[in-house]
């Protein structure tokens, strides 16, 4: 794990903490630049450095402290140097947006899933949130003053899946299971955890939705998708509640997407 310093080491004063995982792309990145851009100070966690020193970038002058730090979640002693670097160079964490995942083999059906497919969504999406979920809390508990929020990723897949996606919906719904537990255990120290699912934000996993998706009938549509920055402004939303309140599921889709109902 390499950490970067992107800025001297100014006091952060009254800024808030926050941890933002896979915050290379996609949703990790477009949350990490809305917290910045509002003054938070962010640790940005990702595998590849240039992503997020992209991240970092993107961010205007004047906002918040970044902070980037290459680190892969579903491997322990990444998580332990993470957490560790967040706590030296900031003193406290207040938000963990335990972002990270990966769907996976598309299109594979069930029983042409290898193993090693299945091993690698599980490893990155539930082990790797509940480490990062696991390091936090410890963080929260153990910090002066008390408490803090995570924020878990669990997408539309944590309710319902697509075709030939056994895993990324194995992992999502496992994920409602362990923000329930945690959001159960952390209040006695101030520890608030919620959930968003995310349905159809434009990303670059969701590219190949406006030209076609495949369905549960079997056939191939086009999908709405919705503005990435109305994601990021929810998690924010969440992030900036006092502890004393909490959004325990969100669910943020495109409008049209097939979801509700018969689609």
């Amino acid at each position: 794990m390499n950490t970067v310093r992107t800025t001297d080491e100014e006091s952060t004063g009254a800024r808030k903490v926050a941890v933002v995982t896979g915050a290379g792309s996609g949703i990790g990145r477009a949350v990490a630049v809305e917290l910045l851009t509002v003054g938070w100070s962010v640790a940005l966690a990702g595998r590849r450095p240039e992503p997020l020193a992209q991240t970092a970038a993107a961010a205007p002058a004047g906002g918040g402290t970044p902070l980037t730090v290459r680190a892969d979640v579903s491997r322990p002693e990444d998580v332990a140097a993470l957490f560790g670097a967040v706590r030296d160079r900031f003193g406290r964490l207040d938000l963990l947006f335990n972002n990270a995942g990966t769907f996976g083999p598309g299109g594979v059906p069930v029983e042409e899933l290898p193993y090693e497919a299945w091993r690698h969504v599980v490893d990155t999406n539930l082990n790797g949130a509940f480490l990062c979920a696991q390091a936090a809390y410890r963080q929260m508990k153990e910090q002066d003053p008390q408490g803090g929020r995570i924020i878990n990723n669990g997408s539309i897949s944590a309710h319902t899946p697509r075709p030939h996606s056994v895993a990324y919906t194995a992992t999502k719904h496992a994920l409602t299971g362990l923000t329930k537990s945690l959001s159960l255990d952390g209040r006695p120290y101030g520890i608030a955890v919620g959930q968003i699912d995310i349905g159809n934000a434009a990303t670059d996993m969701t590219a190949g939705m406006q030209t076609g998706a495949l369905q549960a009938n079997g056939e191939t549509a086009p999908e709405p998708v919705m503005d990435v920055a109305d994601v990021a402004r929810t998690v924010r939303h969440m992030a900036e509640l006092p502890l004393e309140a909490n959004v325990q599921f969100a669910t943020v889709l495109a409008t049209a997407m097939p979801y509700v109902g018969r689609g």
